[in-house]
């Protein structure tokens, strides 16, 4: 237990010993794994989520949902029997989503680490459906009824199915879930709206940022929902937290294109279009928290995607995949930040918002910055702070 002497250094204080702190942005350490599998021909991780990476792969010439628990070694083959083809999008607590080719159709399925462990679950009434992310039991997705897409929620079985289409709507999609409540889009009133539900159709709110054109909300995570809008005809990786009027930019300066794809702790994982190539990227919640994970990435990458994160609060995962030129073929990627002690935010980056996040927690005397791991916060854990953010980790 971390105890506070009697004699510490206040936050006031503490800015006072240094009346000016360098900011030297340096970036915390990232490895990057490559998730691709041996004879395989193409390969994505979609999803990340409590240390497994779901997406698929190319093998045999056929598209099978996919599950890794880190490496390439750990991939497991999802695909059910009797489906040629079939695709995993979101993972959660062990149980993967996705969907698989049945008797023609596209059928919303529900996997527990195995092939064997095969659900249906696209309802009855539906044509086809689709389940994309996963969440405490839940999933989300779309189903297609009469022919019109509608958002929809299940708890494990296709009769759970719960449909989430707000009225006046034309078409919906649920693409992310957390904590009951449901991200995605509704075509409503000729334009696709970034969306936000909370498990039944009547809860829709409409997310869509003032001079959008159009807009997507892709992920979710403890009231945050990321996606993108197009504004002034650029597309723009976009944050909100439950209403459109929240809405914050995160393209990056000088980006050309850019989507926030997945949201987990404060972080969102996507890409951005910069000096001419896709990137893999990560924010922590502005645009000028960006991290281009495309530069940690090996020599021969000539373009990359981030499409799912997850930490545990300590450790980023980002899931996603790179072309490799060399092989000249798309490969899985796993992300996973290196601890770095200062980056008291997390974003990737130690800098002078590090600083202040200290002085917030050292004036609480919060067991967090016991820099020195003796049990007390004081002024030599201030002084050991300085030193490891000087050196930038």
């Amino acid at each position: 237990m971390c105890v506070m002497r009697s004699v510490r250094l206040s936050a006031r204080g503490a800015a006072t010993v240094v009346t000016a702190l360098a900011a030297p942005w340096a970036q915390a350490q990232w490895a990057v794994t490559n998730l691709h599998p041996a004879g395989a021909t193409e390969s994505v991780a979609w999803a990340a989520g409590d240390g497994q990476q779901a997406g698929w792969t190319r093998a045999d010439l056929v598209d099978r949902a996919s599950v890794w628990n880190g490496t390439a070694a750990s991939w497991v083959d999802l695909q059910p029997v009797g489906s040629p083809e079939s695709f995993a999008f979101g993972v959660s607590g062990g149980q993967q989503v996705g969907w698989a080719r049945i008797v023609g159709m596209r059928h919303a399925s529900l996997w527990n680490g195995t092939a064997a462990s095969w659900i249906d679950l696209n309802p009855a009434a539906s044509a086809e459906s689709f389940a994309l992310a996963a969440s405490g039991g839940q999933q989300v997705g779309w189903a297609r009824v009469f022919g019109i897409v509608h958002a929809a929620v299940w708890n494990g079985t296709a009769a759970s199915w719960v449909d989430l289409h707000p009225t006046g709507a034309f078409e919906s999609k649920a693409l992310a879930i957390s904590g009951g409540q449901q991200a995605g889009w509704a075509s409503v009133a000729g334009v696709t709206r970034a969306s936000l539900w909370s498990s039944s159709a009547a809860s829709w709110v409409d997310l869509h940022p003032a001079g959008a054109t159009w807009s997507e909300a892709l992920g979710i995570s403890v009231g945050q929902q990321a996606g993108w809008a197009a504004i002034g005809g650029v597309q723009r990786a976009g944050l909100w937290t439950g209403t459109a009027a929240s809405w914050v930019d995160l393209s990056p300066a000088g980006a050309t294109s850019s989507q926030a794809q997945a949201v987990s702790g404060g972080q969102q994982a996507g890409w951005a279009v910069v000096s001419g190539v896709t990137r893999a990227s990560l924010w922590s919640g502005t645009a000028a928290s960006w991290v281009d994970l495309h530069s940690f990435l090996p020599s021969g990458f000539g373009s990359s995607l981030a499409h799912g994160v997850w930490t545990d609060g300590a450790i980023i995962h980002v899931a996603g995949e790179g072309f490799n030129t060399a092989t000249g073929r798309v490969e899985a990627l796993l992300w996973v930040s290196t601890p770095c002690r200062v980056d008291l935010n997390m974003d990737g980056i130690v800098d002078f918002s590090d600083y202040l996040e200290f002085l917030n927690l050292f004036d609480a005397g919060d067991p967090r910055v016991d820099f020195n791991s003796d049990g007390l916060v004081d002024f030599a854990d201030y002084l050991e702070f300085l030193n490891l953010y000087d050196a930038g980790c």
